[in-house]
């Protein structure tokens, strides 16, 4: 995967440049704050994309076996939104400033395979194995608040989102946003979304018996909703929240925003697609439809 290109966000008549450790080193001289600080007002991290590999179509028929659907479940970032360089960026600056793997920055590889999807309680535990938990805690707390400055200032909705949600609402569909991401976090990105009203219910992993990669917040959402299994799925675009979902039971669309396909479909989605407007997506949902009709015309 190649490494990540980091740029200015300065006035309109300015290009942009690419942020250098020389760069952050100058700015120490005539700030006190630490390098991670300055980043909410200087850069953005801007990820290259997976490539779009070729995926069998067939698996797309798992979603026409659940006529009548009933309800679509949410992950929330890098689902609904392209979070994921703002989350990378503030792990990459702030691990650094803590001498993490001997002061090198880790690669985007190790942010997709090592902390994307994964709950902050495990992520104290598994990059700060020897800290106090109250101090690792206090790190991913400190992390989320410079991911939530980063993304007010630039966050955008997955491709086709709108026209996915406006299908949804055509067909009645009951929704639940599912998330491992902190509670203020979740509640940012839906408000920065105009999605308040949209979900029904929002599920917070923390708040659950297990976060994902358990299918316990999946399960819990469909409790509240009061809908089966057998009639919902799932939108995730990580490893870990694909395998929550596909262990509650439903099948899932791996979301390729920035995580390789190929690891999403070892992890078990159905099949994976670029964004909301991909041709595979409404291929299914049609097929699904289609279902739904000779299942009214039968009854």
């Amino acid at each position: 995967m190649q490494s990540a290109t980091f740029l200015l966000r300065l006035p309109q008549h300015h290009s942009h440049l690419c942020l250098s450790d020389r760069f952050l080193r100058s700015h120490r001289s005539t700030s006190t704050c630490p390098k991670w600080k300055l980043a909410s007002r200087i850069a953005v991290a801007r990820m290259s994309p997976p490539a779009n590999n070729s995926h069998s179509l067939s698996s797309e028929s798992s979603l026409a076996a659940l006529a009548p659907l009933e309800a679509i479940l949410f992950d929330i970032d890098g689902t609904l939104c392209d979070s994921d360089p703002f989350h990378y960026y503030a792990f990459r600056e702030m691990l650094q400033e803590v001498g993490f793997n001997g002061g090198i920055l880790i690669t985007e590889e190790f942010y997709v395979k090592k902390i994307s999807g994964i709950h902050n309680e495990e992520l104290c535990h598994f990059l700060f194995p020897d800290w106090e938990i109250q101090k690792a805690r206090k790190f991913m707390e400190d992390k989320e608040e410079m991911f939530r400055r980063l993304a007010s200032e630039k966050l955008e909705p997955v491709k086709g989102l709108q026209k996915l949600l406006k299908w949804i609402e055509g067909q009645g569909v009951r929704r639940a946003a599912v998330t491992n991401a902190p509670r203020p976090n979740a509640e940012l990105i839906l408000s920065l979304l105009g999605l308040n009203d949209f979900f029904e219910t929002l599920v917070i992993g923390s708040e659950c018996g297990r976060a994902k990669p358990f299918p316990d917040p999946y399960l819990k959402a469909l409790k509240v909703l009061g809908v089966s299994e057998k009639h919902a799925f799932v939108f995730e675009d990580s490893a870990s929240g694909t395998k929550a979902g596909v262990t509650a039971g439903m099948p899932v669309v791996g979301l390729g925003t920035r995580n390789p396909e190929k690891l999403l479909t070892e992890a078990g989605a159905a099949f994976v697609i670029t964004d909301f407007l991909n041709p595979k997506l409404w291929k299914a949902l049609e097929e699904l439809e289609k279902n739904a009709e000779v299942a009214g015309i039968e009854a």
